[in-house]
C-alpha cells in the first residue's frame, strides 16, 4: 500500500468473557510466526469463485476462505475482509497471508470455524488496480461496492455456502480504504453486521455523526466495534475521531493502538487479534481492559522546531515535515492543534497529551493549541502576532539550504523604536526602524527609505520577528546585492476615532481608516526628520504584504510624487469587475508611457500554492498591466502558499532591486 494513512481498531457492544492475565494484552503484538506457514498441520483452502454483480453489470471475482476441516453439512459464520485503494481480492492474499495466519489460529483452537469472502472493494467494470489508482471514478466505485455487498455479493455466499444468514453470524473488516468501507458500511447497515473492525481506516470513513447518527442504536445491535492504529500512522487521526466521538456517548468499543505504520506487518497483527474475538460471548467488563488513555507515547527521532522556546523538545520536525506535539494538560477533557486544518490530541495516562501531523509545508505558521474549545498558545512556542491576536508560530525549514533570512558573520543593523503620537488617530502609536550597518559609523551620509507594511491581522512586528528583514537587508547589503537603506515597518491599522464601528470593521472600511494620511502626513515628514534620509521620490520605496500590498498601491499611486518604487506580495492593485484598467487608481495607468517614466520599479509576487482567489486576483492585475503597456515585474514563489516564506522571498527580489 503506498498511501499513507492511520490504523485503528474498535470492539463494540459486549466484549467475550477472558482472564485477561492469561490473554494476550493490546501492548503487545502477535507471537514470532503466528504468520509462518507450517506443514504439519491442518489447512484451510482458498478459492477464486466468480458472481453475477446486478450493481456493476458485470461477473465479478471473490475469494473464498474455507476453514480446515471444512463441511458442507455444517453452518459457518462469514468475515468479509476487504483491501486497500492500491490492491483488489488478491492484495490480503499476496502480502497478509490470511489462510497461514487462521490455520495456525485454528491449530491452536483459538478460532471460531468461519468462512472469509475477500472480494474486489472496487466496484466498476474495470476493477483492476491499475492506472491512477486515486481517480475520482476509482474512488467512487469503492462507495459503490456497498451495493454491491449488499445486494449481489451476500446474497451470492448465502446461496452457494452453508452459512448462517442472521446479522450476529456476519462480520466485515478491512486495511485502509478498505477499513473506511468496513467503518461505512457496517455502522451503516446494523441490521446486517454486527462485528466490525476497521483497520487504519483510510479518509474515505464518514464523519463520526454520519457513521453513527443513533448512538443508542449501535449499543443494542453492534456485538463488536475494533478500530486498530499503527503508533506511526500519518492518519491515525481519522480512527482517533470515530474513537472521541464512541467515547463520548458511552459506546463500548476498543481502541488498540499498535506499534507501526500504514503496512502488512500493523495489518496481519490486526487480523491476528480480531479474528480471535469473532463470532464468541462478549462481556462488557471487558472493555476497560483496552482503554486508549493506557497508550504510551513514541520516541521520535527529528530536530526541534527554531521556534521553540529554548530547550523544549516539541514541537519536533521529523525527517518528512510532519510534526510531532505534546502537551501536559492532566484536566482537559479535550486538546487539538490548529495547524492549517485541525489535529485530535490523544492523552496518555499521565495527563500529557500528543498529535502528529501529515507533512506540514516548508515555511512559517501559525497555530494553536485548543483546550477544551479555547484557542490558545503552546507553552513551548514562541508567540507572534498574527490572526488578529498572539498565536503560536512554527518555522518548517525548507528542503534545499537557503541562508538569505538567516543569520550569518556579517555586520548587522539595527531595528529601533519609534513612538509618536498621532494626530490623525488621536492616539500613541509606534513603528519600527530597520538602520543599515554602518548607519552609526558614516554619519555623514543619508539613505533611502522603503516603508514595509505586513498584513491582515498582523501588526508592526510582523516583518521584524516573522518576516526576518534585519537578517535578509543585513545578508544582502554585505553581498552587495542590495544598497544600504532604511526600513520603516508601521502598523496599518490607523483608526480614525470619529468613523462609524461598522466601517472599521470591514476590509473596505480597514482600507478607508487613517493609514494613508498618518503615512503621508505623519510617519515620512518625521522619519525625515528623526533620520538621516534622502527625502526625496526617487529615494522613496513602499511596498507591502497581502493587505499591505493593497495599501502600498492605495498608496503610492496616489501619491507619485512621493513613491519611485512599488511592491505588492500577495497583493497589488485591485480593479473592480467591469472597470477599465485605465479607470482605476484615478487613472494613473492611462498613459503608460508616463507611469513607466515616473515608477522605477512596479513589483507584483504570489505564491504558486495559494488560495484560488488570492491567486487569480494578483495574477489578474498581473496580465492587465501587461496588456497596458504597464511596465512591472512579476514573480511566482515555487511551492508555497499564503504566508511568510512567500513574503521572504519577494522581500528578498525587491530590495535587489530597488535604489540601484
Amino acid at each position: 500500500m503506498k498511501p499513507k494513512i492511520s490504523l485503528l481498531l474498535i470492539f463494540i457492544p459486549f466484549l467475550f468473557s477472558i482472564n485477561i492475565a492469561k490473554s494476550q494484552a493490546l501492548n503487545e503484538t502477535a507471537p514470532v510466526g503466528f504468520d509462518q506457514y507450517q506443514p504439519e498441520i491442518a489447512h484451510g483452502n482458498i478459492d477464486t469463485v466468480t458472481y453475477k454483480s446486478k450493481t456493476v453489470g458485470v461477473e465479478r471475482e471473490t475469494l473464498i476462505y474455507t476453514p480446515p476441516n471444512y463441511k458442507e453439512s455444517e453452518k459457518y459464520p462469514v468475515l468479509y475482509l476487504l483491501h486497500g485503494i492500491g490492491g483488489d481480492q488478491f492484495e490480503w492474499l499476496k502480502h497478509g497471508h490470511p489462510e497461514v495466519i487462521l490455520d495456525n489460529l485454528y491449530a491452536q483452537q483459538k478460532l471460531e470455524p468461519m468462512i472469509v469472502v475477500l472480494p474486489n472493494g472496487r466496484a466498476m467494470k474495470d476493477d483492476r488496480a491499475t492506472g491512477n489508482i486515486f481517480d475520482s471514478v476509482k474512488v467512487q466505485a469503492f462507495a459503490t461496492f456497498e451495493q454491491d455487498l449488499l445486494k449481489d455479493l451476500i446474497p451470492f455466499i448465502e446461496k452457494k455456502y452453508p452459512v448462517y444468514k442472521d446479522k450476529d453470524h456476519r462480520a466485515i473488516a478491512g486495511l485502509s480504504m478498505g477499513g473506511g468501507q468496513s467503518l461505512n458500511f457496517g455502522l451503516g447497515n446494523l441490521d446486517t453486521f454486527s462485528w466490525v473492525g476497521g483497520f487504519s481506516s483510510a479518509p474515505n470513513t464518514k464523519e463520526p455523526k454520519a457513521l453513527l447518527p443513533k448512538p443508542d442504536m449501535a449499543k443494542k445491535k453492534l456485538k463488536l466495534l475494533w478500530i486498530s492504529c499503527g503508533k506511526s500512522d500519518n492518519l491515525i487521526n481519522f480512527s482517533q475521531r470515530t474513537h472521541d466521538y464512541l467515547k463520548k456517548h458511552d459506546i463500548p468499543h476498543i481502541f488498540y493502538k499498535e506499534p507501526g505504520g500504514h503496512d502488512f506487518k500493523v495489518w496481519k497483527n490486526d487480523l491476528y487479534m480480531l479474528s480471535q474475538l469473532l463470532f464468541k460471548p462478549v462481556n462488557p467488563a471487558f472493555f476497560g481492559s483496552y482503554d486508549i488513555a493506557q497508550i504510551e507515547h513514541n520516541e521520535y527521532e527529528g530536530t526541534p522546531a527554531s521556534t521553540n522556546i529554548s530547550g523544549r523538545k516539541y514541537p519536533l520536525i521529523l525527517e518528512d515535515n510532519r510534526v510531532v506535539f505534546r502537551l501536559k494538560a492532566p484536566e482537559a477533557k479535550s486538546v487539538q492543534v490548529d495547524l492549517m486544518k485541525k489535529y485530535d490530541m490523544i492523552k496518555n495516562e499521565e495527563g500529557v497529551w500528543e498529535a502528529v501531523t501529515e507533512p506540514v509545508v516548508e515555511g512559517f505558521h501559525y497555530y494553536s493549541i485548543i483546550i477544551d474549545g479555547v484557542p490558545l498558545v503552546d507553552p513551548a512556542s514562541q508567540t507572534f502576532y498574527g490572526m488578529g491576536r498572539m498565536a503560536s508560530g512554527i518555522e518548517i525549514p525548507e528542503n534545499v539550504q537557503v541562508d538569505y533570512y538567516q543569520p550569518k558573520e556579517v555586520p548587522h543593523g539595527q531595528i529601533v523604536q519609534m513612538r509618536y503620537y498621532s494626530q490623525k488617530t488621536k492616539s500613541w502609536r509606534r513603528a519600527f526602524v530597520y538602520t543599515p550597518p554602518e548607519y552609526g559609523s558614516q554619519t555623514d551620509r543619508s539613505y533611502p527609505v522603503l516603508y514595509l507594511q505586513h498584513g491582515g491581522g498582523e501588526d508592526e512586528t510582523g516583518w521584524p520577528n516573522q518576516g526576518k528583514v534585519d537578517f535578509i537587508l543585513d545578508n544582502m547589503i554585505s553581498s552587495g546585492e542590495a544598497q544600504p537603506m532604511l526600513v520603516v515597518m508601521e502598523n496599518g491599522y490607523a483608526i480614525n476615532p470619529e468613523a462609524k464601528p461598522e466601517s472599521q470593521a470591514s476590509f473596505s472600511g480597514m482600507l478607508a481608516n487613517e493609514f494613508p494620511q498618518v503615512l503621508v502626513e505623519e510617519v515620512i515628514p518625521m522619519v525625515d526628520k528623526k533620520f538621516r534620509t534622502i527625502s526625496d521620490r526617487d529615494h522613496r520605496a513602499m511596498a507591502g504584504l497581502s493587505m499591505g500590498g493593497f495599501q502600498t498601491f492605495l498608496i503610492t499611486t496616489d501619491n507619485l510624487d512621493k513613491f519611485a518604487y512599488i511592491g505588492g506580495f500577495s497583493g497589488g492593485g485591485f480593479i473592480p469587475e467591469g472597470e477599465d484598467i485605465n479607470s482605476v487608481y484615478h487613472g494613473v495607468f492611462a498613459n503608460p508611457k508616463d507611469f513607466n517614466t515616473k515608477v522605477k520599479l512596479m513589483y507584483l509576487s504570489i505564491g504558486t500554492d495559494e488560495p484560488e482567489r488570492m491567486y487569480q486576483s494578483v495574477y489578474s492585475f498581473h496580465e492587465k498591466l501587461k496588456n497596458a503597456g504597464i511596465d512591472h515585474k512579476y514573480y511566482e514563489s515555487p511551492g508555497t502558499s499564503h504566508e511568510w516564506l512567500t513574503w521572504r522571498r519577494s522581500l528578498h527580489q525587491f530590495v535587489t532591486s530597488i535604489f540601484q
